[in-house]
C-alpha cells in the first residue's frame, strides 16, 4: 500500500520517506525535494532519478496546459512519480535497462534545421559532392523559411505543402526536389527516434496543384552544329565556350564535362575514363576520344601555366572550381539562341540515326553512356564494341569539322 499522501510530501521534512514499490521521496536539507526509483535489475541494486517534485498549485483550466509523455517530465507530482515508476519497473522486468527508457523519452527533440545538418552529416558520404552540395543549398533556401526552427516531430503535412506552394508550380523540377529532401529528413528523423511516424506522402499530393508537364530539351538540328562548332572555335577562348566544345565533341552531358579532370583521360589510348561519382547512372563509363576532343584538349594543356595535375579540372571558374550549372547555357543565350546545351546529345543521336546507318543503335546508345543490357555487348565482344564507338564518334568529329559531309 502507497505510504505517502500529497500532504505528506508537501510537508516532508529532511530525509527519505518510502512510498511502497522502490518509490522514495527524497529531501536535501535545503529544502529541496526529488523522486527516486529503487530497483533491483541483473542482480544489481540501482537507484533511478525520477525528477523534481511538482510544488505549484494546478490550473483550474486544464486547457492551457501543454501534454507531456509521462516519461519526459521533469518535474511529478505524487500521482505523477507512481505512474512514472511504474512503466520503468515494467521496463525492466521486461529485460529493458531502466535508465535507457527514461532517457529516450528525455532526449532532446532537433529542429528541422538541426535534423537536415544530422541527416547531411550522416548519408553524404554516400553522395556526389554535387548532391551533397545541393542538399543543404536548396533546403536552406526554400526549407528553412518555414520549417527551419521547428522541431521535427511537429512537422505536418500541413506544413510541408506551405513550404513547397509558392515553388510547386513555377520551379516544379526544383521543388520534386526539395519535397524528396524534406522526406528524407523527415524519414532520417523517425529512424533516429526524434519523430513518431515516417514523411507523409499521398496527403502532399493530394493538397498540392498538379504540376504543369516538363518539355523536351530545345535541340540544336544537327545540320546546324558544325557551324556552331566553326564559331566557337574562332571565337576568343572562354572556359564555357571550350567546355561546351568538348561536350560537343564527346556526345557528353554537360555535368560529365564540368567535373572532367585531367587524371582521367589516357591520351596515349585515346580515351577518357569517367568514375562511377561524375556518371548520372554512377557506373563507371569509358568514351573514346575523336580527334577534335584531343585537339581541343592539347589545346588547353598548351596554354596551361603549370603542367596540370590529376585532379584539376579540365575547365573551371577563374578559381579553379566547377563550373556553374547555367556556364553552358548561357553561351548560347549570348549568341541569342534558346537551344540547350543538353540537346547536344540528341543532335548526335539524330545525325547517327540517319548518317551512319550501319553502326548499330546499340553502339549509339553506349556512345552517349545510356545503359545497353550486357547480352548486347556480349553480342559484338567488348573489343569490337568500343572500337565501333571509336569509328562512330570519329565519323562525328570529322562531321562537326566539315571533314566528312552529309549524303
Amino acid at each position: 500500500m502507497p505510504k505517502l499522501t500529497a500532504l505528506a510530501v508537501r510537508n516532508a521534512k529532511t530525509g527519505k520517506h518510502g512510498d511502497g514499490e522502490g518509490l522514495y521521496l527524497m529531501v536535501k536539507p535545503s529544502g529541496a525535494k526529488s523522486w527516486v526509483l529503487r530497483i533491483q535489475a541483473d542482480g544489481k541494486r540501482r537507484d533511478i532519478g525520477l525528477g523534481t517534485v511538482e510544488t505549484s498549485p494546478k490550473t483550474d483550466d486544464s486547457s492551457l496546459e501543454v501534454t507531456i509523455p509521462i516519461l519526459q517530465r521533469k518535474v511529478l507530482s505524487l500521482a505523477e512519480a507512481r505512474q512514472k515508476a511504474g512503466l520503468l519497473r515494467s521496463a525492466a522486468k521486461s529485460g529493458l535497462n531502466p535508465i535507457e527508457e527514461r532517457d529516450r523519452e528525455r532526449q532532446k527533440v532537433p529542429t528541422f534545421q538541426e535534423a537536415a545538418i544530422s541527416t547531411h552529416n550522416s548519408l553524404q558520404k554516400g553522395w556526389t559532392k554535387k548532391n551533397a552540395d545541393a542538399f543543404l543549398n536548396s533546403l536552406t533556401k526554400h526549407a528553412y523559411p518555414t520549417l527551419g526552427g521547428k522541431s521535427v516531430h511537429l512537422i505536418s503535412t500541413s506544413d510541408i505543402i506551405t513550404t513547397l506552394e509558392p515553388i510547386w508550380s513555377d520551379k516544379p523540377q526544383i521543388a520534386k526536389k526539395v519535397r524528396q529532401r524534406i522526406g528524407t529528413v523527415l524519414n532520417f528523423a523517425h529512424a533516429k527516434g526524434w519523430r513518431p511516424t515516417e514523411a507523409p506522402q499521398k496527403s502532399i499530393s493530394k493538397g498540392l496543384p498538379r504540376q504543369p508537364k516538363p518539355g523536351h530539351f530545345d535541340v540544336m538540328p544537327y545540320r546546324e552544329v558544325p557551324a556552331w562548332v566553326a564559331a566557337h572555335i574562332h571565337n576568343a577562348p572562354t572556359q564555357g565556350r571550350r567546355g561546351q566544345l568538348l561536350q560537343i565533341f564527346t556526345a557528353s552531358r554537360p555535368g560529365e564535362v564540368r567535373g572532367a579532370q585531367w587524371g582521367q583521360f589516357d591520351f596515349a589510348e585515346r580515351l577518357w575514363h569517367r568514375p562511377a561519382w561524375l556518371m548520372k547512372e554512377r557506373v563507371t563509363h569509358t568514351v573514346t576520344l575523336n580527334t577534335g576532343a584531343i585537339e581541343l584538349l592539347e589545346q588547353i594543356r598548351s596554354e596551361l601555366e603549370f603542367e596540370p595535375q590529376p585532379t584539376d579540372l579540365v575547365v573551371s571558374s577563374p578559381t579553379g572550381k566547377m563550373l556553374s550549372d547555367g556556364t553552358f547555357n548561357k553561351v548560347l543565350r549570348d549568341a541569342g539562341l534558346s537551344h540547350d546545351t543538353h540537346g547536344f546529345r540528341s543532335s548526335f543521336r539524330d545525325w547517327a540515326a540517319e548518317n551512319v546507318p550501319e553502326i548499330p543503335d546499340s553502339v549509339a546508345e553506349a556512345a552517349i553512356s545510356h545503359v545497353v543490357p550486357d547480352r548486347v555487348v556480349r553480342a559484338y565482344k567488348r573489343t569490337s564494341f568500343i572500337e565501333m564507338r571509336r569509328t562512330l564518334l570519329q565519323k562525328w568529329s570529322d562531321y562537326l569539322q566539315g571533314l566528312e559531309t552529309l549524303a
